[in-house]
């Protein structure tokens, strides 16, 4: 009964319940603190898991972001490469049309004076032709004069035994007249004094001891004679393919700067364009001497580029077919006149190419490729695919002579300043051979 009591909360309680009444109570907030010590504890337990599990993602991402970082990084160098070459391919392109334009125009006004001359030259032949007319009647009038001149005298002649008898009478004079081709209508035409031979000139041996090479309608520019057996040409380089890798440094280059330049050598072919002979480049500019051809020219023509963008387009058909041939590019900066032969025989020439120029030195020299940058930047569609033996390069302007012995396996010319000898570098699968004659070259 006294437990009830205890328990009943509309009554106060007794004097004995006040004890187990508190430690109940006690025991209540204990619950409750014990309860919130455990929720709080299991709180706190997911608490750390979750940022464990965070800690983990955010590792995940960083290392993702840095992947994505450098693959981008990487991206955008392989892009900006690829800019600046396409930018030094549009500059170059660019100032190749530039010159291009200007050799046009240059040939329109050359074409134009042509015209002129040509106007003028009929009008001085129509006063010619005038002029013979004019002639043709005088020497009609003087023949008739003639005639009658010998009907008075054969009149004479008749009278002169009656007159004096005893006395001879002279010969009738016969006038001399040198044969000459008829015209039409039973004209002739006048024969004029021959001129005096020309002297063959030789203004351009006042630079570096040179001798100018005529044009092409002088006794050089003939066809020559089936070239024999070529022995003697030094080594040969064999460039089997396009590859970019494909490339031959000579070293040491030019060790002081060019006013004149002979480049020659025997040259054979394997695909349908010629590519790049011979490429020069400095640090200031990639195309300070190139004699390079690309897949998109017209076949068989080649780019002269010295100092560029100036440069001079030469044919070289024959040398599609397969066959040895040997080229020889001469340049002088008097007067900037060029010439080309091929196989002894002038082929093109020509002026104000380059006029005054200087060839730098302490560049990069390369056979088989074009360098868009200094000994690099190649590019397989303007790679040589062929051989080439007896390459030299000489300082100075060959003359005929020496270019024909040169055709024909004869000596070197004296000078010469770099040959296949100083090929310092041989790289990708080009092939170094000694041949002793080109018809037993690979």
């Amino acid at each position: 009964m006294a437990g009830k009591a205890c328990l009943e909360p509309s009554r106060a309680p007794p004097q004995g319940c006040y004890v187990p009444l508190q430690f109940r109570r006690f025991q209540e907030v204990t619950l409750t603190h014990l309860q919130a010590i455990a929720s709080n504890y299991n709180l706190s337990y997911n608490i750390d898991a979750r940022f464990q599990s965070l800690a983990q993602e955010s590792q995940a991402l960083a290392l993702a972001v840095n992947q994505s970082q450098a693959t981008v990084q990487g991206d955008l160098g392989h892009l900006k490469t690829w800019i600046r070459k396409t930018q030094r391919r549009s500059r170059k392109v660019d100032s190749r049309l530039l010159a291009l334009g200007v050799a046009l125009r240059e040939r329109s006004q050359q074409l134009t004076q042509e015209r002129k001359e040509q106007a003028a030259q009929r009008e001085a032949l129509s006063s010619l032709a005038l002029d013979m007319r004019a002639l043709q009647d005088t020497l009609a009038r003087l023949t008739h004069v003639v005639q009658s001149q010998g009907a008075r005298l054969d009149a004479l002649k008749e009278w002169l035994p009656v007159a004096c008898p005893g006395t001879t009478p002279p010969a009738r004079p016969v006038l001399l007249r040198q044969s000459s081709p008829k015209l039409p209508e039973g004209r002739q035409v006048l024969r004029t004094s021959p001129e005096p031979l020309d002297l063959p000139r030789d203004f351009a041996g006042h630079l570096q001891g040179t001798r100018e090479p005529p044009g092409p309608g002088s006794q050089w520019a003939r066809h020559p004679e089936r070239l024999g057996e070529v022995c003697n040409v030094g080594p040969a380089l064999i460039f089997p393919n396009a590859s970019t890798e494909n490339v031959v440094f000579l070293r040491p280059g030019f060790l002081a700067g060019l006013r004149a330049l002979s480049v020659c050598s025997w040259v054979r072919t394997a695909s349908g364009h010629l590519g790049t002979l011979l490429s020069y480049a400095t640090a200031e500019n990639d195309n300070k001497l190139v004699l390079h051809g690309r897949n998109s020219l017209v076949p068989g023509s080649i780019h002269f580029v010295i100092g560029d963008p100036a440069f001079r387009e030469l044919p070289l058909q024959p040398l599609l077919d397969g066959q040895w041939h040997h080229v020889c590019v001469i340049w002088t900066s008097l007067l900037g006149r060029y010439w080309l032969h091929v196989d002894r025989r002038l082929v093109a020439t020509g002026s104000r190419f380059r006029e005054g120029y200087e060839i730098p030195p302490g560049g990069s020299l390369v056979l088989g490729q074009e360098q868009d940058s200094l000994g690099g930047g190649f590019d397989g569609s303007e790679a040589f695919v062929g051989s080439i033996a007896g390459l030299a390069i000489w300082d100075r302007a060959l003359v005929p002579g020496e270019v024909s012995h040169l055709a024909t396996g004869k000596e070197l010319p004296p000078g010469a300043i770099l040959t296949l000898a100083n090929a310092a570098l041989v790289g990708g699968f080009v092939q170094r051979v000694n041949c002793t004659c080109l018809e037993l070259c690979p």
